[in-house]
């Protein structure tokens, strides 16, 4: 932990040799999802639910998604980047030092500009709380946190295989961009709105169901069943990531050098 806050200190200063660069990014950052939001906005304005939802409980979804998604893309934006390090022969390095690849790529590369999507983000879910019907408790307020905990795993999970793929491929492959960008514009809504065969999908392959959908079936008192097992599933989340790491082992066993 140590290493790892001192890749975020050297990338931080060197990242405010350029304040106003960092400031206007971080601006832009802040106002790019009001653009989703605000078609979210006057979407149900139009309509006025989709499926039982409403607004505020939608919104709430938006905010946690963008949060966790947010996050992720700050703090594992190495791994979005690391087809360079394999193209330029850089990875060589890595391999090398007396430290865990993965410590070193997640270091590699911070976003600390998305500090502004971050920030519109809990906008957003603050005011979602205020204004969603909920009583709320200890339990779901620990069950907010391990939705947007659950988002961040998967997100970053979702890097880690982009990433790996890399030693096979090369080169990134933008194909990833549809669990990542479009997993984050499909999860904003809640899971049951889309075909069975989606939702599934997005279940039980890649558990956004999991984040966006059931545990919040436990928030707004909609749950069948056993409530618990609905404030748990965020754990799922937390277990995609296993197997994310356990492929990204087999590629490193895998890597041939591309020279330098």
């Amino acid at each position: 932990m140590r290493l790892f806050g001192k890749y975020l200190l050297i990338l931080f200063k060197s990242q405010m040799q350029y304040r106003t660069s960092f400031w206007l990014l971080s601006f832009g950052q802040f106002f790019i999802p009001f653009s989703v939001f605000a078609g979210l906005y006057f979407m149900f304005e139009r309509f006025g639910q989709i499926k039982g939802w409403d607004f505020y409980e939608v919104a709430l979804t938006f905010g946690v998604i963008h949060m966790a998604f947010s996050i992720s893309e700050c703090f594992a934006r190495g791994f979005d980047m690391f087809s360079s390090l394999v193209v330029n022969g850089e990875f060589d390095r890595l391999l090398v030092r007396p430290r865990s690849t993965i410590l070193q790529v997640l270091g590699s590369k911070f976003e600390f500009t998305r500090v502004g999507r971050l920030l519109q983000s809990a906008l957003v879910l603050a005011w979602a709380i205020s204004q969603v019907q909920v009583e709320w408790t200890v339990m779901k307020a620990l069950t907010l946190l391990f939705m947007i905990a659950s988002g961040v795993f998967i997100f970053a999970g979702i890097f880690i295989l982009m990433a790996a793929m890399c030693f096979w491929t090369i080169q990134g492959l933008e194909i990833a961009n549809i669990f990542t960008d479009g997993g984050r514009e499909m999860a904003q809504y809640p899971l049951n709105i889309y075909q069975k065969w989606v939702s599934r999908f997005f279940t039980y392959i890649i558990p956004f169901g999991c984040v966006n959908y059931l545990p919040l079936l436990f928030i707004l008192g909609k749950s069948e069943g056993n409530p618990l097992i609905h404030m748990l599933t965020p754990l799922a989340g937390c277990a995609f990531l296993i197997p994310c790491l356990f492929i990204w082992k087999i590629g490193v066993r895998h890597y041939r050098s591309t020279g330098s």
